[in-house]
């Protein structure tokens, strides 16, 4: 599970970055004053279930088990985290590392 790190001004662009997030199928999670946690929850590829499925029907059930694993994978690990957030350091006092947009957005909507 990755987490990205975008950083927002007050929380009008906040919201605004949310807003343009959520056009792109992520969900709010967690909100409070100074952040927003969203999610993007993936499933995988359809095309590869579909060649899993086909392949574990006619030739091997090994592959229905390589499908369910590959939906484990894309479900819980490969769903992207984004954290909104008005601070600039974390808890410790160190500065926060933010991401961009773009690196968001491909990571979303990657095959695998």
């Amino acid at each position: 599970m990755s987490l990205f790190v975008l950083s927002a001004d007050n929380s009008k662009d906040m919201e605004r970055i949310s807003e343009e997030l959520s056009q792109h199928k992520f969900k709010i999670m967690d909100q409070q004053d100074n952040f927003i946690l969203m999610k993007r929850k993936r499933y995988g590829n359809v095309l590869i279930h579909a060649v899993c499925l086909i392949v574990a029907l006619f030739f091997l059930s090994i592959a229905l088990f390589i499908n369910v694993v590959y939906f484990a994978y894309s479900y819980i690990w490969a769903s992207p985290n984004v954290l909104i957030t008005t601070e600039r350091v974390d808890d410790e006092g160190n500065a926060l590392e933010f991401n961009t947009m773009d690196e968001v957005l491909d990571k979303a909507t990657a095959i695998l």
